[in-house]
């Protein structure tokens, strides 16, 4: 993946025999998937905000509480982290995705031929990470442990009239932490946008908010897919889109 957003291989869209055979195992999964239940909260936060976006966008300070602050700096650390592949704990939450992903299939190695399958552009994953860092690999595992159900339909494609040639689902989950990063101007003292304001006020409400938001995102983007009719040359295309929703109106549902 490319750090200025993303080119990405394409991957063949699973038969539907291949898909029903690989989510068998994933018919007991928690009901409380991303568009439900503990995510509420971030669609109403941002709903009450934007209700109120008209009257106060003169009047908005973007100068930080204490806590705030805290809750910024804590999230740049992780965003400051780049996957290293000879780090134990990297590698760890590396076969962690592997076993959320494709349980009971054994991992031959963290360089495989088997990574294709989750749609990492070649055997070895580490080389996808430049753009998005060691937090992109954390989002895909969150999502993959809080969020089975929905990770599996989007690792498999099983919703919606699909396209033959698929956007390769962990290079755009890559692509994506980077997407959030920028939209949200993360790296930076302070937002300088009304959005990223808001972000930082859910952040502090709930320190996990960036991990769920990438979440929201994913299926966000999954669906615009579907509504776009989009091919894989049209990833970035469907990314710029959701980008521009959120600018206009920063309600992620």
């Amino acid at each position: 993946m490319d750090a200025n957003a993303g080119s990405f291989i394409a991957v063949r869209r699973l038969a539907g025999s291949e898909r029903a055979a690989g989510a068998a195992a994933f018919h007991h999964s928690s009901s409380a998937e991303v568009v439900t239940g503990s995510t509420a909260w971030i669609g109403k936060g941002l709903s009450c905000v934007c209700a109120q976006r008209r009257d106060s966008d003169a009047r908005l300070s973007f100068d930080l509480t204490p806590v705030q602050e805290e809750c910024l700096q804590r999230l740049q650390n992780r965003i400051e982290v780049q996957y290293d592949s000879s780090n134990s704990d990297h590698q760890e939450a590396l076969k962690a995705l592997w076993r959320a992903s494709f349980p009971g299939a054994e991992l031959r190695g963290l360089i495989s031929e088997q990574w294709k399958e989750m749609g990492w552009q070649g055997k070895d994953p580490s080389t996808d990470f430049r753009g998005g860092g060691f937090i992109s690999l954390e989002n895909l595992v969150y999502f993959s442990k809080n969020f089975p159900k929905s990770f599996q339909e989007l690792l498999r494609k099983q919703n919606g009239d699909r396209a033959i040639w698929e956007y390769p689902f962990a290079v755009a989950g890559v692509n994506i932490t980077f997407m959030l990063i920028q939209m949200l101007d993360l790296q930076s003292v302070k937002p300088r946008s009304f959005i990223g304001a808001v972000f930082l006020k859910l952040l502090s409400e709930n320190d996990q908010a960036f991990d769920i938001l990438y979440c929201i995102t994913f299926k966000l983007m999954d669906q615009q897919w579907l509504d776009m009719h989009a091919t894989y040359m049209d990833f970035n295309v469907c990314c710029l889109s959701i980008q521009l929703l959120a600018a206009s109106h920063p309600h992620p549902y």
